[in-house]
């Protein structure tokens, strides 16, 4: 990657982070973030009656609050663009449209990344009650933020395939659902008492299914592999319905 296409990418992440941090929209979202993620951990994962000092309560919950965040922040990757009468202005600019692509993805994986940093309050506090491994704690969160942007990656796809955010929300949360209970262990065992293994070969594909083993702070190259195949498609994806549009 040259320093020509680094700075265009840079320039549309720029470009992108004003446009969310000039609303409220990011504020919002973050703050919700941390409400929910922080309020299950607590309140419903029991985080303070632990025995030994763990994120487990906090991670347990998370897959399923991006669920919902990560639409929510990419729902207007795309859909803006076609309902402002942007995207022909963003396509004849003088960048390919993998840079405006790369660009809104890397802006968007910003407002995530914050959110889970700005979560560090749980991580403080475990440690302020006991001696956890903060090794597994650390893998965790590169669990959390993959889950993330995975789902950021999906919701892109479908934003780029129409003009309406609501629609984008709605359409990207139910595959970002699909893609955690297909590895949730009740639909897995249901599945395989249907058509036997089947189950089991449809858990590799969900989300849920690497996420936990990065919780319990097994850094598997599968597992990052696996994220980073999705994403990789998605964007892909994204790159093929932009240039079908702008044909």
């Amino acid at each position: 990657m040259n320093s020509s296409t680094c700075r265009h990418i840079w320039t549309i992440t720029k470009k992108e982070l004003r446009s969310y941090f000039s609303t409220p929209l990011a504020w919002v979202l973050i703050v919700v973030f941390l409400l929910l993620s922080q309020g299950f951990a607590f309140l419903f994962g029991g985080l303070l009656e632990y025995q030994n000092a763990s994120l487990a309560a906090f991670f347990l919950y998370v897959p399923w609050i991006f669920m919902v965040f990560a639409p929510a922040v990419g729902m207007r990757l795309w859909s803006e663009e076609h309902r402002l009468g942007t995207m022909e202005l963003l396509m004849t600019m003088p960048i390919s449209p993998w840079h405006a692509i790369m660009g809104k993805f890397l802006a968007a994986a910003v407002i995530v990344f914050v959110s889970l940093f700005l979560t560090f309050p749980v991580l403080i506090t475990i440690n302020w009650l006991g001696d956890p491994d903060n090794g597994i704690a650390f893998a965790g969160y590169i669990g959390a933020f993959l889950v993330g942007i995975t789902f950021l990656a999906v919701t892109g796809v479908i934003s780029a395939l129409t003009r309406s955010m609501v629609v984008s929300f709605i359409v990207a949360l139910f595959l970002c659902l699909g893609m955690i209970m297909s590895g949730w262990p009740i639909v897995v065992a249901s599945i395989d008492g249907w058509i036997p293994g089947l189950g089991q070969k449809l858990a590799q594909l969900s989300v849920l299914t690497h996420y936990n083993e990065l919780t319990k702070g097994i850094l598997v190259s599968s597992d990052i592999l696996f994220f980073a195949s999705v994403i990789g498609f998605c964007l892909y994806l994204t790159a093929v319905i932009l240039k079908t549009k702008r044909a």
